[in-house]
């Protein structure tokens, strides 16, 4: 090979980074769903493989399979295929920092040394013989803001710096240097080499070639076996860079290798580049380079200086990228909506389950003040499952009180409630499954004539069937007879039922308790045998023999009756002050969401708090009560609990039976006959008890004790 006349330092070709934005997707999700706070290092795996063309070096690249998946972040190495020709792994770490101040506040240069500590120490342990790509490892810093989906990353590629630097002799194209015969042989076998599964992705080889210019590739553990097999011997590595005169970045641990594994001093090296997957020892060079043995080189402690940050346009700064316009709205709009409900997993609710809130089935029973409200509070939960059931349209009044409609929605004589509802939600948030009913709810109180008798029936069966598909049931009509219907087929079919309810000033907000029976009928199923069947779990108590929770009704002493007719505008309207509905609103959903958490479920206990039953049991997300009672006009909250009554005209055995046995005549009969209930669960016999009931005072004047037993 010619000689420089004046030998000068070996420049190499600097590494140059490309991430795929399915990498912070990936590492986004991570993230989120498992990492949380934890900010230890995070191992990679990065890829590169050969220049392919003579324009356009190859960068490392970062794809999602560059990190550990989900299921696996604590393993030692990203899970990646090998044996692709295009994708020459490299193990590097990530340093994914909490916030933007800790990542410019990153010791950046210490932890260089640390990557170029590990390289050395592969060196010294024969380690880079066995996996020469140790010799290419990586470093990256970050930081992912996940409100505006902007990523800050900075890339380091450790090398370590010859002292003295090696020296060029000489440098050229592979094919001025071998013979045609020469280079023939060693493009056949390149060409096999990176044709077999087990070396395609091996970044660095041994070359030597025969007298008889055949050319053999061994990997690097193979040192001994090459000595003296031919006159000509090189050191190859995949170069990256495409540059006429320069080597890749790669080349400079490779020399440090060599240097001190071997001791060699002048080494000849094959920047191996292809064209069209093939080698092109056109494109490829083949260099001499002098190396100064230092005395330090063989010993481990003695760590040589590093370097090897990214720049970004020249400059010594972290690149920036943002995914936010690029990314599809809804996407966005799904990732941004559950930001808030995993950051609450990193520390406040590890346990909190997004499967089971994202999966719930609700049906919102009333689109008005209360149901507008509560539909946003699921949504901003996860419930991405809604269904809105109202009859009525929206009117000018509506608007302002409920959050879900605008002017538009009262134009042309209003949009119906539960439709226009609908759409507001999905504007809000794409990704929501909902859907309007446009239906009234049967009363009891409000009769029937016969020629609507099967209009109303069908209403029952579609609520019925509206009730059955769904999880959980929210009533939040504005009359007390527009729940009993719901609460009876709640009862009927053990659903998780939460109750809403507003005065002027006060409002109340439960949930009922399981029903009492422990299995569900078709609407119709009037066989008696049934109902004997069911006669063994008849019980005012729960799965644990404890008294279940009563529901809406149970406090009543008379069934529900027409409470519209006759009424004044003022009696007509839900009048409450504006800040209620809100209010009783998001208690509402959260008793919901406790449900839900809560091992018992709907058989879960009345929960105080401060309570000494529930011990060392308390959720994370707190108690679980029964009731909340609040008034605005004392600004005060308190926590009841009422058990089932046996004379429920709603949820009672007495009464869920009877429907079970007669199904539409039973439904038919309440609605058309407001005494019915009364009479079936023993309400009127009661009030004619309590009638009649008199008190006989004692006239005598005994003096009183001063403690009194009642």
């Amino acid at each position: 090979m010619a000689k420089l006349e004046n030998k000068s330092v070996l420049q190499f070709a600097t590494f140059q980074s490309a991430v795929d934005e399915g990498f912070w997707h990936r590492l986004s999700s991570l993230k989120l769903n498992n990492l949380g706070i934890d900010d230890s290092p995070i191992p990679l795996a990065g890829f590169y493989a050969p220049c392919s063309h003579s324009q356009v070096s190859s960068h490392l690249t970062l794809l999602a399979e560059s990190l550990p998946s989900e299921s696996n972040e604590q393993s030692d190495t990203p899970t990646t295929s090998r044996g692709n020709r295009n994708k020459c792994s490299v193990p590097g770490i990530l340093y994914n920092t909490n916030t933007l101040e800790d990542f410019h506040n990153l010791d950046r240069q210490s932890l260089l040394k640390a990557e170029a500590k590990k390289i050395w120490e592969d060196i010294h342990s024969g380690k880079a013989e066995e996996d020469s790509a140790v010799l290419s490892r990586f470093l990256v810093l970050s930081f992912a803001d996940l409100k505006k989906w902007s990523f800050h990353y900075w890339f380091a590629f450790p090398a370590l710096v010859l002292d003295p630097p090696a020296t060029l002799v000489d440098i050229r194209p592979a094919s001025q240097w071998f013979s045609s015969e020469e280079a023939e042989s060693l493009s056949a076998a390149c060409n096999e080499w990176r044709s077999s599964s087990s070396t395609t992705d091996v970044p660095f080889f041994l070359i030597s070639i025969a007298l008889n210019s055949h050319a053999t590739i061994r990997p690097l553990k193979d040192w001994e076996a090459c000595q003296g097999e031919g006159h000509k011997f090189l050191f190859g590595f995949y170069d990256p860079c495409h540059l006429p005169s320069n080597p890749g970045w790669p080349l400079r641990n490779f020399l440090a290798f060599i240097c001190v594994r071997w001791g060699l001093k002048n080494v000849c090296f094959l920047c191996y580049r292809e064209n069209r997957g093939f080698a092109d020892l056109g494109l490829s060079l083949v260099g001499e380079a002098f190396i100064s043995v230092s005395q330090g080189s063989k010993d481990l402690q003695h760590i040589p200086n590093a370097v090897g940050w990214e720049l970004n346009r020249g400059k010594r700064i972290p690149r920036c990228i943002s995914l936010a316009k690029s990314m599809d709205p809804t996407r966005l709009a799904i990732s941004a909506a559950d930001l808030n409900l995993k950051l609450m997993r990193w520390r406040a609710v590890p346990s909190l389950n997004l499967n089971v809130l994202s999966a719930t089935k609700c049906l919102l029973l009333g689109a008005g003040t209360l149901g507008c409200q509560v539909a946003r509070m699921l949504m901003a939960w996860g419930v991405r499952k809604i269904t809105l059931l109202d009859s009525g349209k929206v009117a000018m009044s509506n608007p302002l009180r409920q959050s879900l409609y605008t002017l538009d929605d009262c134009l042309d004589g209003g949009h119906f409630k539960a439709t226009a509802a609908v759409r507001s939600l999905k504007r809000i948030f794409p990704a929501v499954e909902a859907e309007g009913v446009v239906m009234a709810i049967p009363m009891p109180g409000h009769p029937v004539p016969s020629q609507e008798e099967n209009i109303v029936l069908e209403d029952c069966r579609r609520l019925h069937d509206l009730i059955h598909s769904h999880d959980a049931v929210f009533l939040l009509t504005d009359t007390r007879e527009s729940r009993w219907l719901p609460t009876l087929l709640c009862a009927n079919a053990n659903k998780v039922t939460i109750n809403a309810a507003l005065g002027f000033d006060s409002f109340l907000v439960m949930r009922h308790g399981i029903g009492p029976l422990s299995s569900t009928h078709n609407f119709e199923d009037e066989a008696v045998d049934a109902i004997s069947a069911e006669i063994g779990s008849f019980s005012l108590t729960d799965t644990e023999g404890g008294q279940r929770l009563g529901c809406y009704f149970c406090n009543d002493v008379v069934a529900p009756v027409d409470s519209t007719t006759n009424r004044t505008l003022d009696q007509q309207c839900t009048v409450t002050r504006p800040g209620l509905a809100p209010i009783a609103s998001a208690l509402a959903v959260e008793l919901l969401v406790g449900i839900l958490h809560h091992p018992q479920g709907i058989s879960a206990k009345a929960e105080f708090a401060n309570s000494i039953d529930i011990g060392n049991t308390e959720q994370p997300l707190g108690i679980l009560p029964h009731q909340i009672r609040g008034s605005l006009s004392q600004f005060s909250q308190m926590t009841l609990v009422g058990h089932s009554s046996n004379s429920c005209t709603a949820c009672s055995y007495t009464v869920v039976s009877e429907y079970r046995r007669r199904g539409k005549d039973f439904v038919l009969q309440a609605i058309n006959h407001p005494t019915y209930l009364e009479d079936l669960t023993g309400l009127t016999e009661l009030m004619k008890s309590a009638s009649s009931f008199t008190l006989d005072w004692d006239d005598e004047t005994d003096e009183i004790d001063d403690s009194v037993v009642i």
